[in-house]
């Protein structure tokens, strides 16, 4: 059974291994003053914007088509039903869903530098809720999992805590009843509307497990952003000797003989390089963000709003 609270941190041992919440919501500091400036250029509330490519719209009815209305919203059932021109009408919607997609896989439960790789997908993935408040935007949270009901959309500061509470809990150490990225991202589908932002936490590995309609399914309707979380020993190893401790024991992994090392970057930079490769099949933008860099550096490529 999922804790109903996250593991009580240990500021001596948890540093950079477990996420707390008073860390979470301290991150809020990070895009306070941006959102703020990115609202005075725009000078009108986040909700009250549609996105570019004709999201964040709902449909409210068919009526006759009138000259100048665009030809691409031409309502065909209607007319062919009716034997006149209909064309659909839409309304804008007042809040704009973000979703946070949180990848638990286990290969993201370590780290050699700074922070493990849990810690960084909960960091980013508080930054992400507290950019969509300052936005105007509902939040709501979702892994791939069917023991544990999503968080729930809910805007303001209410909505981000209830998420990071969510982010705090899963990344704290491998929770239970993990079933994949891909059944997380089936069930985001179900939940994002046209025009949501739908930010995805994930390992590499997991991306590239995820068949490629799926992205292209998702990044249809919703504006989609992939942090890639790595870490620099997965990159960069030594030409060394490397001993790992795991569940079956110690186990050496000579990293100087070129065999080993062609496997090792085979199943770490080879899996980034095909994971971006993937989503940029997909038309989905994406980040690698490494264990040690600053959480909210991937910041910029959020979509933010724009005027209209």
């Amino acid at each position: 059974m999922v804790p109903a609270t996250p593991p009580t941190p240990r500021p001596d041992r948890d540093a950079g291994v477990r996420p707390s919440l008073p860390e979470l919501v301290a991150l809020r500091s990070v895009v306070g003053r941006g959102a703020a400036a990115q609202r005075a250029r725009s000078g009108v509330r986040a909700q009250a914007l549609a996105p570019a490519r004709g999201h964040g719209m709902e449909y409210a009815e068919s009526r006759e088509y009138v000259a100048g209305d665009d030809a691409r919203h031409i309502d065909w059932r209607v007319t062919a039903r009716t034997g006149r021109t209909h064309t659909k009408t839409f309304q804008a919607e007042r809040e704009r869903l973000t979703l946070l997609v949180a990848d638990t896989a286990r290969a993201l439960y370590i780290g050699t530098r700074v922070r493990f790789k849990s810690v960084q997908a909960a960091r980013a993935g508080a930054i992400a809720a507290w950019a969509a408040v300052a936005d105007g935007d509902r939040v709501a949270a979702i892994r791939g999992t069917a023991h544990e009901a999503p968080v729930p959309p809910a805007s303001g500061r209410r909505g981000a805590l209830r998420v990071l509470h969510a982010l705090a809990r899963w990344y704290a150490e491998p929770p239970p009843g993990d079933d994949g990225l891909g059944v997380a991202l089936e069930h985001a589908a179900r939940v994002a509307r046209p025009g949501s932002r739908v930010c995805v936490l994930a390992d590499a590995g997991s991306v590239i497990a995820v068949p490629a309609r799926r992205w292209l399914a998702l990044s249809a309707h919703s504006e989609v952003l992939v942090l890639l979380l790595s870490d620099p020993l997965e990159r960069t190893p030594p030409r060394a000797q490397l001993r790992f401790v795991g569940p079956t024991g110690a186990h050496a992994l000579d990293l100087a003989q070129a065999a080993q090392r062609a496997q090792w970057e085979d199943a770490f930079s080879g899996a980034l390089a095909r994971a971006t490769a993937l989503l940029q099949a997909a038309r989905v933008r994406s980040a690698v963000l490494s264990s040690e860099m600053p959480s909210g550096l991937w910041l910029p490529m959020f979509g933010r709003p724009r005027a209209a």
